[in-house]
C-alpha cells in the first residue's frame, strides 16, 4: 500500500465489499475488527480480488477525507493484533500486512487481508461474515455455496490441470539420474510393494520408473529429478529452485553453521538429517526419583516434516526448503499454501486430502517410503508427539505462500506432561487444546468447555493454565503440600503483615515476599500472576490501594473503615 493506492480506493463512488473505510477515532472493538477480517476476506474471495482492505483513518462517506487515526499507536500493538487475529479464524490467517502510512500528517493504517481460500469461507470465531450494504452480518447462504463449490469444481478439474511435478522433461536423460539413488529407490519400492519384488528385481531402470510414476511412457518426470536427479542436471527444472538448506542457530539467533543439499532429494534428506543434533532430553516422570532419557525429537517426525516440505513444496514460487535448528527447536518451512485449510481440518477429518499441489511427486514419495499414506502423516505426527508426552508440531500458516512447523526439542510446561501421563485416554482434540494453554495460546469457548469440566485447566480466561491437580494426583499427600507452598490466605496474611509494619511497599517487595513460597508446580509466569491476581482482589475488596504511579508505585493498606470481606 502507497499513498497513491489509497487515493485511487478513496476515489471510488463507493465501498465495495472487499473494502470498507472506518475514521477510528476511538479505540476500535476486537471482535468488530475480526468480523469485518471474516467479511472481507470472503467479500474478496467471491469478487476475485488479490485481498481485502480495512482502512482506518478515512471517512466512510463521499468526498472522503482523511482523519488519522491512533490505533495501536504504541509498538508492539500492530504485531500483536496480527497473532491475537490468527487465534480465532479457521485457516490460522491473519493479515497479509498491516501498512502505517503518514498523508497530509495525518496517520492512516490499511489492513490488507487475504482471501479465503478457495472451498472453505474464512471464520470469525467459528461463523462466517459478509456484508450487508454498508454493514456486516453473517455470510450468505448463496455466498457460502459459492466459495464452497470452489473445492468442488477444482476436483472435477483437477485431471486437466496441469500437476507441475508430472510434466516431463524432454531433454532428460537416464543419465541424468543418480545411479545411488536409482538403487535406494529401486529396494525402498520393493520393501513397500513386496508383491511386485520379482518383477521390480527384473526390470530395466525405465521400466522400474514407469512403474514408480517417476517416468510417463519413458519420458522422465520433474518427479524424477527433484528425488533422483544429479545435482547437475537441475538445469531441466530451471527456472525452478530444488534446494533445502539447513541452518544451525546459537541463544541469540547468530548462525553458526550452515549447509545446502540438492537432488536428489531422496539421498540429500538423509543428509541433512544427519545434520541435526538429535541431543539427549532428561526429565523426571512423576512419581519417580530416577530421570527418564529421551532423544529431542522422534526421527520419523523429524522425516515426515521433512519429506512433506518436499512433497507439498510450490516449485513454481522459486523457494526452498529450510531447517533452522537452535538449542530446543526445529523450525522447518517452505513456500506453498496449505491446501487442506486449517490443521485442525486435518485432525478431526483424519482422511487424506481430495486435493494436492504435487499429486505425482507425493504419490512417488509414498511408493518410496518416505511420507506416509498422502494425508495421514500430519495427525501421525501429532499422535507421536502425544505418545512422547512432549508439546505439540507447532504450524504457522499466517504468512501469505509459506508453511512452516516448530518441533519442540524439551518440555514447556511438568503439568501437561503430567497431564498426558495420568490421563491416556485423552483424545486428540483435547491434547491440541491443552498444547495451547501450555504455550499461552487463546483456545476456543468450545475447547474450554471441554477441558474445564475435566480438572484439565484452572484460572479464569482469559488467564488460564494447565491445572496443577494434575500434578498432584501423581505425588504423596506429603510432598504434594510440600510442592505446593503456602496457600492464598497464607498469603493473603503475609502481605497485610508487612504492610502493618512497615506502611508500604512495591509490587517487588511483595513478589520478593511471595515468589519462593508459590507451587514449584506452577510455571514463573503463572507464579507472576498469582501475585498480580491476588493484589488486584484485595485492592477491589479494599483491603489495599495503590499510591504513587509508574516505578514509585506502591501497596499500602486502606483505612479500616473501608475494608472489605476477603
Amino acid at each position: 500500500m502507497n499513498e497513491q493506492l489509497l487515493r485511487q480506493l478513496m476515489a471510488l463512488p463507493a465501498e465495495t465489499e472487499w473494502l470498507e473505510f472506518k475514521e477510528a477515532k476511538q479505540q476500535e472493538n476486537f471482535d468488530d475488527i475480526g468480523k469485518y477480517f471474516s467479511a472481507l476476506s470472503n467479500e474478496a474471495n467471491i469478487a476475485r480480488q488479490n485481498c481485502g482492505w480495512l482502512i482506518f483513518g478515512v471517512t466512510d462517506k463521499a468526498p472522503r477525507q482523511l482523519t488519522g487515526t491512533h490505533y495501536c499507536h504504541q509498538p508492539p500493538g500492530l504485531e500483536k493484533l496480527k497473532k491475537k487475529i490468527s487465534v480465532h479464524t479457521n485457516h490460522n490467517l491473519t493479515f497479509v500486512a498491516i501498512h502505517e502510512l503518514t498523508v497530509d500528517s495525518k496517520r492512516i493504517l490499511a489492513f490488507e487481508i487475504p482471501p479465503a481460500p478457495r472451498g472453505v469461507p474464512t471464520t470469525w470465531r467459528e461463523a462466517p461474515y459478509g456484508r450487508i450494504f454498508e454493514s456486516v452480518g453473517y455470510l450468505a447462504l448463496n455466498k457460502i455455496d459459492a466459495i464452497r463449490t470452489q473445492a468442488t469444481d477444482a476436483i472435477r478439474t483437477q485431471a486437466t490441470d496441469a500437476d507441475w511435478s508430472a510434466q516431463t522433461c524432454d531433454t532428460a536423460t537416464l543419465d541424468d539420474l543418480s545411479p545411488d539413488a536409482i538403487a535406494s529407490a529401486r529396494e525402498k519400492f520393493r520393501a513397500k510393494n513386496p508383491q511386485l519384488a520379482e518383477e521390480i528385481d527384473g526390470a530395466e531402470n525405465l521400466t522400474f520408473l514407469n512403474k514408480a510414476k517417476l517416468a510417463v511412457q519413458g519420458r522422465l518426470t520433474r518427479a524424477a529429478l527433484i528425488l533422483l536427479g544429479k545435482p547437475e542436471a537441475t538445469h531441466h527444472l530451471s527456472p525452478t529452485v530444488a534446494k533445502m538448506t539447513w541452518l544451525l542457530r546459537d541463544e541469540e539467533g547468530n548462525t553458526k553453521d550452515y549447509a545446502h543439499f540438492e537432488p536428489p532429494f531422496l539421498l540429500s534428506s538423509e543428509l541433512l538429517f544427519g545434520k541435526i543434533r538429535n541431543l539427549t532430553y532428561r526429565y523426571m516422570p512423576p512419581g519417580t526419583l530416577i530421570p527418564t532419557e529421551v532423544s529431542q525429537y522422534d526421527p520419523w517426525v523429524i522425516r515426515e516434516a521433512l519429506h512433506n516440505c518436499i512433497a507439498h513444496q510450490n516449485y513454481e514460487l522459486g523457494g526452498q526448503t529450510t531447517v533452522i535448528e537452535d538449542n530446543d527447536s526445529l523450525l522447518l518451512s517452505n513456500h506453498g499454501n496449505f491446501i487442506p485449510g486449517t490443521v485442525d481440518e486435518v485432525l478431526r477429518r483424519n482422511a487424506p486430502s481430495e486435493m494436492y499441489r504435487n499429486r505425482c511427486l507425493a504419490d512417488a514419495m509414498v511408493q518410496l517410503k518416505m511420507i506416509e499414506t498422502v494425508g495421514s502423516g500430519i495427525r501421525k505426527m501429532f499422535i507421536t508427539q502425544q505418545r512422547r508426552f512432549f508439546p505439540l508440531p507447532d504450524y504457522d500458516l499466517s504468512q501469505p505462500n509459506q508453511i512452516s512447523v516448530r518441533l519442540h526439542g524439551r518440555i514447556l510446561d511438568p503439568n501437561y506432561t503430567h497431564a498426558l501421563i495420568m490421563r491416556t485416554d485423552l483424545g486428540l482434540m483435547d491434547v491440541v487444546a491443552l498444547d495451547r494453554v501450555q504455550k499461552g495460546v487463546e483456545i476456543t469457548e468450545s475447547e474450554f468447555k471441554s477441558l474445564k469440566p475435566q480438572g484439565l485447566i484452572e484460572g479464569r480466561r482469559p488467564n488460564i493454565h494447565v491445572s496443577a491437580e494434575i500434578a498432584a494426583i501423581t505425588e504423596t499427600a506429603a510432598e504434594y503440600l510440600k510442592k505446593r507452598g503456602m496457600n492464598q490466605q497464607w498469603c493473603w496474611d503475609q502481605i497485610l503483615e508487612l504492610l502493618k509494619i512497615q506502611g508500604t511497599a512495591t509490587k517487588d517487595d511483595l513478589r520478593r515476599l511471595l515468589l519462593e513460597k508459590i507451587s514449584d508446580v506452577r510455571s514463573q509466569q503463572q507464579k507472576e500472576n498469582f501475585v498480580t491476581n491476588l493484589l488486584q482482589e484485595m485492592r477491589r475488596k479494599k483491603v489495599l490501594e495503590r499510591v504513587g504511579s509508574g516505578s514509585t508505585s506502591a501497596w499500602r493498606l486502606c483505612k479500616p473503615g473501608d475494608i472489605g470481606e476477603n
